[in-house]
């Protein structure tokens, strides 16, 4: 039986942000040809990058501002503001991706060449001299750069499209930059630097990193976006961030299981990278303080050797299983999906509408029980 679609609303709201995205990214190709058409590979890298998708953080974005708005039909109009900042979010996401895969040296993204990975094939193909390598780091840092500048861009131009809520907007949204960079640094220190010596702080620190660097601008902020510039009070929009947090930290732990377990025809990433790149998950905590001595022992061993093998990565695997490290992680996630459920009845309470809710239901179960 084929999967269902998104209701019909998400559908035309997410085509109405592939058409306004398409649209923004066609100008700035514009501009950056106007001043050299070797500049093309900047962008060329970031429309492949940001084409299809579900476009969750901005379907986040459109239920928080119809459950300021009125919420009361899944056909609500795509306001202006509204698109701007689903665009906005979408290029945030876009140079979170290339930088990310740049730190953690990833050959791939979303069963493509990774950008850094198509600026080195960009300087081997054009035959040119000096270090290929380096040129695709660099070509990827200031492709991730332009995103980000563009995501502010395009923020600034839905606050101007609704003014008298751009201010409280405008502190989540800057507050969401300082917490991913924030929390991108704290997961680079914690693949080098001391292992935690016991499992409350191995998991602790895990989990600061995988709330801050991804799980909330992943689902907190994109909902008080749209709450806050459609103008929803302070109470709502804490209330939202409340039902959504929780996604956020158990889509994550969903991306965690998957980095190690998934299939890669379906991830679109080979499996075992956040072993190779010496990831300190929650899952990862689980196993070297949960396993025999002599498995905790190989498994550090093995953790962050970027020539694992197929069979090392699969001897690791049987390490984290037999510890219970999967059953504790899929248990968090059932743990914080309830927390979720219990924070979204409360949402009722304050007048957001069952279809609104309904639609957040929906993103709920794409985000923890998805496989890629």
């Amino acid at each position: 039986m084929p999967t269902p679609g998104p209701p019909s609303g998400q559908a035309q709201f997410v085509a109405a942000v592939n058409a306004h995205l398409d649209a923004f990214l066609v100008e700035k190709k514009d501009q950056l040809a106007a001043i050299a058409s070797a500049s093309a590979p900047l962008i060329d890298s970031l429309i492949a990058l940001s084409t299809g998708g579900k476009k969750l953080r901005p379907v986040l974005a459109w239920i928080g501002w119809r459950a300021a708005a009125d919420g009361h039909s899944d056909e609500h109009p795509a306001n202006e503001a509204l698109l701007h900042l689903a665009a906005a979010l979408e290029l945030f996401q876009a140079a979170a991706l290339v930088h990310d895969d740049v730190i953690d040296r990833s050959a791939t993204r979303r069963a493509q060449p990774s950008v850094h990975v198509k600026f080195q094939q960009h300087h081997r193909q054009a035959g040119w001299g000096a270090d290929g390598a380096h040129f695709g780091t660099t070509g990827a840092i200031l492709s991730g750069d332009l995103a980000l500048s563009w995501a502010s861009e395009l923020f600034e131009r839905a606050s101007q499209s609704a003014p008298a809520h751009a201010r409280r907007a405008g502190e989540v949204f800057r507050r969401m930059h300082t917490e991913v960079i924030t929390g991108q640094y704290l997961d680079v220190v914690a693949e080098v630097a001391h292992p935690p010596a016991t499992e409350a702080e191995a998991l602790a620190q895990a989990r600061t990193v995988l709330t801050f660097k991804s799980a909330k601008y992943s689902t907190q902020h994109p909902i008080e976006l749209g709450c806050a510039l459609a103008g929803g009070s302070a109470e709502l929009g804490a209330a939202l961030a409340e039902a959504a947090l929780p996604l956020g930290i158990a889509f994550q732990l969903r991306d965690d299981l998957l980095g190690v377990f998934g299939d890669a025809r379906v991830t679109g990433k080979p499996v075992g990278d956040d072993l190779r790149e010496g990831k300190r998950t929650e899952l990862i905590a689980y196993g070297l303080h949960r396993a025999p001595a002599a498995e905790a022992a190989e498994l550090e061993a093995l953790l962050g050797d970027p020539s694992l093998t197929e069979s090392q990565a699969v001897r690791i695997q049987q390490i984290l299983t037999a510890a219970g490290a999967v059953a504790e992680v899929e248990a968090d996630i059932s743990q914080l999906t309830a927390r979720s459920a219990a924070a979204r009845a409360h949402l009722a309470e304050l007048g957001v509408s069952p279809q609104v809710l309904r639609d957040l239901d929906t993103v709920a179960e794409l985000l923890v029980s998805r496989t890629s």
